[in-house]
């Protein structure tokens, strides 16, 4: 079962150790998404040699292809996909609230048509735990509302109510051996919401707890503002999630604002459109300025990529070319970019500079280079 440890804090930030039956995590940390249970177009072993200790995979994508069954009978995820690591599932109720008018919520559940084929399926709090389970990850995810931005008070209680409803129904139906479930704190962007969810849900004493409902379209400034709502009302002595947040300066201000773990596909997603994470923003290897750019990505830079001699204008013919090579490594170099990043993070707390880190970051952090 996981462990959190929570061992200094520099300010708000915070700096600890999540342990699972599969490796110990230093926090904060950014978690890779595997969807499909691969991170696209790394191997394992690359997705590891990055740094990374712990990936995403995600429930709805994985019920419905392979499907879970096929998975617990492969020896769960960890076998199935060759990973030593820790995993933590989603629950798929955001893919599943995503398909709009493909699906129709109630207080039993979700009824929703697969993308795949059109066929219909049925999520409860129940059915989302037996998959869940059958995956094996070392972190589920209690099954939840994701309210869309923008909505307007009251859906967005009914939406907190029903999540509250369900992770009672989740942690009554979850009983795996080294399995951890979170809760998840729903809440909008209303601050009076935020607090509600967070009160009922870390009153069901869940080992750990994500925040829902955030990068999903609001300006970031209403994100960081809910964070600061969220802080002192979360356990300190249990990990905080921050769902769906990957860029790099949303991951700086998150460890700003007490968040612990963090998930995104926007690195590996922006790395097969030719976009590679540097210091102070980003490059769009596409671009023609790069086509005799002899350089590595980034000077200085540990990656499979830059270590390698790799350089920018050869990676920019290979992604002209529609060679899969580009963006393998893109992918690597954006991965153990902010692999790297946290590592600094967890200095700078660990030294207790994290105020300087933070004004160094943004003083490099050209406004053109927001994601």
């Amino acid at each position: 079962m996981l462990k959190f440890t929570l061992k200094k804090t520099c300010g708000h930030a915070r700096l600890g150790v999540v342990e699972t039956s599969h490796s110990a995590i230093p926090t904060p940390v950014f978690m890779p998404v595997g969807t499909q249970a691969s991170v696209k177009t790394a191997t394992a072993e690359e997705v590891a040699e990055t740094g990374s200790k712990i990936l995403l995979a995600n429930t709805y994508h994985l019920y419905l292809r392979p499907g879970h069954e096929l998975i617990k009978r492969a020896g769960g995820l960890h076998s199935f996909m060759n990973w030593n690591g820790s995993i933590l599932t989603d629950s798929g109720g955001f893919q599943a609230f995503s398909l709009g008018p493909m699906r129709k919520i109630s207080d039993e559940g979700v009824l929703f048509r697969s993308h795949h084929d059109g066929s219909k399926h049925m999520f409860t709090p129940e059915s989302v735990m037996e998959v869940e389970m059958a995956l094996g990850a070392d972190i589920a995810m209690c099954f939840d509302e994701c309210a869309p931005f923008p909505s307007d008070h009251d859906y967005v209680k009914i939406a907190a109510d029903r999540t509250y409803e369900w992770a009672k129904r989740c942690k009554a139906a979850h009983h795996h051996e080294y399995q951890s479930l979170f809760g998840i704190v729903q809440g909008g962007a209303f601050a009076d919401l935020r607090e509600y969810s967070a009160k009922q849900i870390t009153d069901l004493d869940f080992p750990g707890y994500g925040i829902g409902g955030l990068s999903v379209g609001e300006p970031k400034e209403k994100m960081y503002e809910m964070l600061e709502v969220l802080d002192p009302l979360m356990p300190a002595e249990k990990p905080r999630y921050l769902m769906g947040v990957g860029s790099p300066d949303c991951l700086v201000e998150g460890v700003k604002r007490g968040v612990d773990m963090f998930d995104c596909v926007l690195p590996t997603r922006i790395a097969r459109n030719g976009t590679v994470f540097v210091t102070g923003g980003k490059l769009v290897l596409r671009n023609a300025e790069y086509a005799e750019d002899h350089r590595v990505i980034e000077e200085g830079c540990g990656c499979y990529a830059c270590r390698r001699g790799y350089t920018r204008g050869y990676i920019r013919h290979l992604l002209k070319a529609g060679e899969v090579l580009g963006i393998r490594l893109t992918t690597i170099h954006n991965l153990y970019f902010l692999q790297k990043l946290m590592a600094e993070i967890r200095n700078a707390i660990e030294e207790d500079r994290f105020d300087a880190f933070y004004h160094d970051f943004f003083a490099a952090y050209g406004e053109d280079h927001h994601f």
